[in-house]
Parts: structure tokens; C-alpha cells; sequence
């Protein structure tokens, strides 16, 4: 196997060879799973510390999950009542932990930056589960897998990822793995919710769905992120499902065999159309759920056999 790294902070520093690597591993997970195993001692040795300075249910439960599968010592800490409401920095507190020992660190930080920060002050392995407005690679390895599991490869694919890209960390994430991997992108979106420097990104952009979903082979779909918007960036919900909410005619309009995807979690009736969101001829979001798991497996898996080549076998702490 190919996989060189020593954390998985972001998909920018990863090779294509390094991606194909992780995302077969997590598809022998992924089946092995659906065939009814459920258990494997990859991480018997290891500790896995989560923390999540922002809510997650999918992303925070699938970490949890996958370390529990993979036999981790696996601990989450309530960041909203931590020693940093008391005034510790976050350095402090990556400095504690590091005194802990522990083998692998998985951090969602509403900070960009914040999670590469923490990894130049540890010893352990880091996973970035979501940093600002910068990375998710983990929400972007899942979709890949979803993708190739859909399609049956994972290049020369046309994909629109259509709605509030400029506050989207997944966006960003999915934006790099699929030019990577050498798919035509197309970012789909009123201007006011495209990011700056977005024709440096070297994609397409449309601001009509027609248009940007014409011969589309995926459709992923991005949630309307209020809680980063500091102004009026749309009209009105209804307004802008009327002209980028995903329904059954802006789709007829991708190729018929196209796949729909959403990271969650979804406003229903804004980006997207309940039933055709719940369609399982079309739509793929309970699949990218399940793959979440897998590919979390799979890069825990990764990080702490690289980890062992670098401490030793005998000094991976329990």
C-alpha cells in the first residue's frame, strides 16, 4: 500500500496514488462490514482522542464509531465545558493532551488552521474533521468512494457542486480530490455565495442550474451555511430554492443516470427537494453516511500503521 502520511490535515497534500490507497482500504471495510463483520482489532493498541470545538452529530459519531470498530480506547471530550472556557489556549491544551499519550487526535475547530496548528505541537497522529472554511478530507474521501462505488471509477466524471461553495469546507475539500483524480468540475451558485480568487480553482462556474447541470454525471448538493453568513447573501429561502434548490426538473437536465448527493445535514425545501432526496433510484446521501464510517477506518487505519513505523511497536500506548 501506498500512504506516506503522517496526519490527514487537509486533501491538498495528498497524492492521487495515496487517495486510491485509503479509499480501497475503506472499501474492503465498507463490504466487509455489509457482509455482517462489524469488529477488527486494526487499532486494539491505540487511543483515539476526539475533539469537537463545533456541533457534529454525522462526523463526530462516524469517528467514534470506526475507532470502536477497529478496537480503539476511544474518548471524546466535551470541549464546551473544557479548560479553554476557563482561559487555556489551544496550544495549552494540545500540549496537555500530548502528555497523555495518545495515538491519534481527531479535531473539528471553527478556526481555518487551528487543527494544523495543534499537529505541529503533538506527537500523535491528527485527523482534521473540519477546520473553518478551509478542509472536511474526510466528508471528501467519503463522496469519492460513494462516487466510485456509484459510477465505477472516479475520474473523467462531470460533477456540479452547486450552492453555498464560498462558506463550504467540503466544497473546498471535494474541489481538490476531484481534480486529483481528473474530473471536470463545475461550481453552481448565485455569485454572492462564491468564494473569492474562485477562477483560480480551476473549475467551471455557472449561475444557472441549467447550465451547470447540463450532462452532469453527480450532483452534490451543498447545505445553505447561516450560521458563517454575516449578511444577506440570498433573498429569501424560498427565493433561492426557486432558482438553486434541487427539485426533479433542474435535474432532468444532468445525465439520466445521474447520482445526487448531500453532506448533511439537509434543509429540505431549500437546497434540495424532500422526495428526491429520499429517491433511491437517484439518490446516494444514506450511502455516503454509511462510506463515512468506512473511510474513517480506513484513514485511522493508515495513520497509526505509519504511526507504529515511527515510534516503534512497543511504544504505541494504550
Amino acid at each position: 500500500m501506498t500512504f506516506r502520511q503522517t496526519h490527514l490535515l487537509g486533501i491538498e497534500p495528498l497524492h492521487p496514488q495515496e487517495i486510491t490507497t485509503l479509499l480501497d482500504l475503506a472499501q474492503d471495510y465498507a463490504e466487509a462490514s455489509r457482509a455482517g463483520r462489524r469488529h477488527w482489532d486494526a487499532l486494539a493498541d491505540v487511543t483515539q482522542i476526539n475533539m469537537f470545538f463545533e456541533a457534529s452529530t454525522r462526523t463526530q459519531a462516524s469517528f467514534e464509531l470506526a475507532g470502536k470498530r477497529l478496537g480503539a480506547d476511544v474518548m471524546s471530550m466535551a470541549m464546551g465545558a473544557s479548560s479553554l472556557k476557563k482561559g487555556e489556549t489551544l496550544i495549552d491544551t494540545a500540549l496537555t493532551l500530548n502528555a497523555m499519550r495518545p495515538d491519534l487526535l481527531v479535531v473539528r475547530h471553527p478556526n481555518s488552521g487551528a487543527v494544523d496548528l495543534l499537529a505541529q505541537k503533538v506527537t500523535c497522529a491528527v485527523l482534521n474533521a473540519g477546520d473553518g472554511r478551509h478542509e472536511h478530507p474526510t466528508q471528501a474521501l467519503l463522496d469519492a468512494l460513494t462516487i466510485r462505488r456509484a459510477k465505477g471509477r472516479l475520474h473523467r466524471l462531470t460533477v456540479a457542486i452547486c450552492g453555498d461553495i464560498a462558506h463550504s469546507r467540503v466544497a473546498r475539500s471535494n474541489i481538490l480530490l476531484l481534480g486529483k483524480m481528473e474530473n471536470r468540475v463545475r461550481l453552481v451558485g448565485p455569485p454572492t455565495l462564491m468564494p473569492a480568487g474562485v477562477a483560480e480553482f480551476g473549475v467551471e462556474v455557472c449561475e444557472d442550474m441549467a447550465e451547470g447541470l447540463r450532462d452532469a454525471d453527480v450532483v452534490m448538493m451543498l447545505r445553505l451555511q447561516k450560521e458563517r453568513m454575516d449578511g444577506g447573501f440570498i433573498p429569501s429561502e424560498r427565493e433561492y430554492f426557486h432558482r438553486y434548490g434541487l427539485d426533479a426538473a433542474k435535474l432532468s437536465h444532468a445525465k439520466e443516470d445521474a447520482i445526487v448527493m448531500h453532506p448533511g445535514p439537509m434543509n429540505r425545501g431549500v437546497e434540495i427537494d424532500g422526495t428526491l432526496a429520499d429517491d433511491i433510484n437517484r439518490s446516494v446521501i444514506q450511502e455516503q453516511v454509511e462510506m463515512g464510517v468506512a473511510v474513517r477506518m480506513a484513514a485511522m487505519d493508515l495513520l497509526a500503521r505509519n504511526l507504529r513505523q515511527v515510534r516503534g511497536p512497543r511504544e504505541v500506548m494504550v
